[in-house]
């Protein structure tokens, strides 16, 4: 019966985080990620600390765990790619390509400088963990998710960092959102002569993410589920690929095929105008989450635990710190460098908040561009650093 109503709470609980999402200004701010990881640590917490589970119990609740996690990334990486438009390059600002260049070089450097900062001190998997961050510093959630899925990353690992992760960054956006913005304008106080586009633009109102009304339209639905439908053909294709080339389901393949089959596909028009494929990809991100968090351990918590949080937080000072100094070398105005970062670390849904804060609407489409091309490209540099990590270990 407790198998029964924990699975229940896993798949309720997307819609309790959207429900949330729409009321409260609270979760708006913290953002939904993390509201369902709350939700997934808690029940980790009830499983761990209290004898309900008989052990066969706990092998059931096991393999539901796994199930959802195996199948809700496969699907949410389509879906949430879909209507990403990567001709936005094409209408962006000459600068933003410079901010997104040099702040995935910062990623890869403060990753690589702290893996050897790190080295010897005594971590499960300290290649594994350096490449989920990569991908969530390059691009965000989905990518975190789909590098550790791809490099069969533990869940207590994974579970653990983006908890701390979470921890070192939403003070960051707090930071940034309450003026913290000004510190970079004086950082990096330059001027975008080609920063002039129409702050009233069509293009520029257009942007938006996680708007969950409407989803249930009689207009939308049908449409969405067709979107559903085509990320489910390109995760049984990406599956046909693994096959195909190692001859067995193997997550890294299944991985990359999808994201690059994604990509090609949003550049469809009919395809990119499915409405609300980008939040119903979430909804599979957030049932992951939930899935992932409930199998935390606070058991295993301990010194070499805490070490990651400092890993983490030497990490993120560094990237930063070496995008600054690029941008500098560059000459990339402060609020560019703000919308990048952002962008790379917390994805396209955190930037409009973050313009409106600093009161420059110039910067958004180069922001939301960003974001997009880490959402494209941060799983491949997840994986690539892992497996250069590991020939260094």
């Amino acid at each position: 019966m407790t198998v029964v109503l924990l699975t229940i709470l896993f798949l309720s609980t997307p819609f309790i985080v959207i429900l949330l999402y729409q009321k409260t200004s609270l979760v708006k701010k913290i953002g939904t990620v993390i509201v369902a990881y709350a939700i997934g640590i808690v029940a980790a917490l009830f499983i761990t600390l209290t004898p309900v589970l008989t052990e066969q119990d706990a092998v059931s609740l096991g393999k539901i765990q796994d199930l959802l996690m195996n199948i809700s990334i496969p699907i949410a990486i389509p879906l949430m790619l879909f209507s990403s438009d990567f001709k936005l390059w094409t209408k962006s600002l000459p600068k933003a390509v410079t901010a997104l260049i040099t702040g995935l070089v910062a990623v890869a450097a403060g990753v690589i400088i702290t893996f050897f900062i790190f080295k010897n001190k005594q971590f499960t998997d300290l290649p594994g963990m350096a490449a989920i961050l990569t991908g969530i510093y390059a691009g965000g959630t989905m990518n975190f998710f789909a590098v550790g899925q791809a490099l069969k990353i533990s869940e207590e690992v994974m579970t653990i960092t983006l908890t701390f992760q979470m921890v070192v960054i939403f003070p960051l956006i707090l930071f940034i959102t309450g003026g913290g913005y000004k510190l970079f304008r004086k950082l990096l106080p330059y001027y975008d002569q080609y920063s002039s586009v129409d702050p009233n633009s069509q293009m520029i109102g257009s942007v938006s993410f996680e708007r969950y009304d409407r989803m249930f339209h009689k207009w939308v639905f049908p449409r969405l589920m067709l979107g559903l439908l085509i990320a489910i053909l390109i995760f049984a294709i990406g599956v046909g690929i693994s096959m195909l080339t190692v001859g067995k389901l193997n997550e890294l393949v299944i991985i990359l095929s999808i994201t690059t089959l994604a990509i090609i596909a949003s550049f469809s028009k009919r395809i990119r105008n499915i409405p609300k494929t980008f939040e119903l990809g979430m909804f599979f991100i957030l049932l992951f989450c939930v899935a992932a968090a409930s199998k935390f351990d606070v058991t295993e918590i301990n010194t070499g635990v805490i070490n990651i949080l400092f890993f983490i937080i030497t990490m993120t000072l560094l990237i930063m710190t070496i995008h600054i100094i690029l941008c500098r070398i560059f000459k990339v105005t402060g609020d560019l460098y703000v919308v990048a970062e952002i962008g790379l670390f917390c994805s396209p849904p955190f930037i409009p908040p973050i313009v409106s804060a600093m009161g420059n609407r110039k910067v958004l489409i180069s922001g939301v561009a960003i974001g997009l091309a880490g959402y494209a490209l941060g799983t491949y540099l997840g994986v690539t650093i892992y497996y250069l990590l590991k020939m260094w270990m």
